[in-house]
């Protein structure tokens, strides 16, 4: 959670926060928007789904608001109870309702989703002629995203017509989780050891994954012709070395800020690193 904000600000994961918080000196990493979850609605009960809606846009009647409306009838929420009943609700609030479907196929949901909103509150188009939903609605699916699912999304949007500032997207497991180690070859191995005064290479090498191969000996990190390289087995030239010391022997020797995290994972390659 923490690495993801590393390059974003949304987040509902506080373990997140409190990590970047207690050892990055950073007081919050992330935000958040008044959001309805399930039980908050269904407490209402079925009949009441109005009147939890209601009391959600009432409660929080400025800035963005993102309530789900899948908890019994994604539909008739969206064309009956927003489109309907709550529309001149929806209408003058100042700010931006988010609606979240949370089940069912996404490709199909979401571009029906949109064109039940537009039957009911219309569109422009923007400078690139794609529809947009008026600014005080969007919505929200968080539901089943993976790299996948999300350009199919995106994808069947275009084919309608459907400009994509209109979504956003939830980032949860199939985003991040399913992220790993493997995704681009990142792994923390020894590849020294010195035993009985006697210099050890320390490497893997499985004949059934040659990718899985890692480094072995003394490294050096060294930036020329504007790449960076690994050089192994001591043959590097320590003065060209980039490596920052960070924990050495049980002491914390650079204590990084979550900004200065951020900032580093905003470097340029092909800038030459100070």
């Amino acid at each position: 959670g923490a690495g993801h904000l590393v390059n974003f600000q949304g987040t509902d994961t506080i373990a997140a926060i409190c990590v970047a918080r207690k050892y990055y000196s950073c007081n919050i990493a992330g935000f958040s928007v008044p959001a309805a979850e399930h039980s908050t609605i269904t407490t209402w009960g079925r009949d009441g789904e109005k009147e939890a809606f209601t009391n959600m846009m009432t409660h929080f009647p400025t800035g963005i608001v993102s309530i789900v409306s899948d908890s019994y009838d994604i539909w008739n929420a969206c064309e009956n109870v927003w489109g309907q009943q709550l529309k001149s609700l929806v209408e003058k609030r100042d700010g931006t309702l988010v609606i979240r479907p949370d089940s069912g196929e996404p490709t199909e949901v979401v571009v029906k989703v949109l064109n039940i909103l537009d039957d009911k509150f219309g569109h422009v188009k923007n400078s690139k002629g794609f529809k947009q939903l008026p600014p005080y609605l969007r919505i929200i699916q968080g539901d089943g995203i993976s790299y996948e699912t999300l350009s199919s999304i995106l994808e069947a949007m275009k084919k309608q017509n459907w400009s994509a500032e209109n979504i956003v997207f939830g980032s949860g497991g199939a985003l991040l989780q399913k992220l790993n180690r493997d995704t681009q070859k990142c792994a923390f191995k020894c590849s020294y050891a010195l035993i009985n005064g006697k210099e050890v290479n320390v490497y893997k090498q499985p004949v059934t994954d040659p990718g899985k191969k890692s480094k072995k000996g003394r490294l050096t990190l060294e930036y020329s012709d504007g790449q960076y390289k690994t050089v192994e087995e001591g043959k590097g030239d320590p003065k060209k070395d980039v490596f920052v010391t960070v924990f050495e022997n049980g002491k914390l020797l650079r204590d990084y800020t979550f900004d200065e995290v951020r900032a580093n994972a905003e470097i340029d390659l092909l800038k030459k690193p100070s």
